[in-house]
């Protein structure tokens, strides 16, 4: 993974480097709790934020943006915050394609979207993977996927699950794509992190049965 310059602080720790997250919650207010400082802390240091929202929350999440004083009108014209729907990023044209999202996730992380020595933090709600859709189910490949690509940059990718939402079996399999994880508000590295080759060959056999 490359060095982040400056450390981010997320979830009880300080982190040094990228980072792949995935983040457990059991509601809203839990993960505003839990995630907004970090979100905060980016704002005050002239970081990119880059969220990918439900379409049915966007104005919510700008409001609760707008509560902890960050200037949004100002940020989205200045490039400093995009916020997009699920719709504009995980299932345009109403279906995911794992291997178009990646592409957008390296074009939001290019770097010369944001000022030297900054990063950019991503945060991704992950619910679109709920929605009856063709391609949604290759979300565990697509997770397993970015792996290869994320530690070329420089940036925190963080990706939120509704545990309330999303089945055991799913949420384990999630979990094992993720080199770090956030449960019970705390960032930890992850023991059950697959590396992503070794994951992909046992998606690959999963289908071949």
């Amino acid at each position: 993974m490359i060095d982040i310059r400056e450390p981010v602080r997320l979830a009880g720790s300080a982190l040094n480097r990228s980072c792949h997250v995935c983040a457990f919650f059991h509601s809203k207010e839990e993960e505003y709790r839990v995630l907004m400082p970090f979100i905060r802390e980016g704002f005050e240091r002239g970081d990119r934020a880059f969220h990918v929202v439900d379409p049915n929350h966007r104005a919510a999440h700008l409001s609760r943006l707008a509560d902890e004083g960050i200037d949004v009108a100002e940020a989205e014209s200045t490039g400093q915050l995009e916020v997009r729907r699920w719709q504009e990023a995980y299932i345009k044209d109403g279906y995911f394609d794992q291997f178009r999202m990646i592409d957008t996730i390296k074009q939001a992380l290019d770097p010369a979207k944001r000022e030297p020595g900054k990063v950019t933090r991503l945060v991704a709600n992950m619910e679109w993977a709920l929605e009856d859709l063709p391609g949604v189910h290759d979300i565990v490949e697509y997770e397993t996927r970015l792996n290869h690509v994320l530690p070329e940059y420089h940036d925190p990718v963080i990706c939120t699950y509704d545990l309330s939402r999303f089945d055991a079996s799913v949420v384990m399999d999630i979990m094992r794509t993720h080199p770090m994880v956030i449960i019970g508000g705390i960032l930890q590295e992850n023991p059950f992190y697959v590396p992503p080759e070794e994951m992909l060959k046992e998606l690959a056999e999963r289908a071949a049965a």
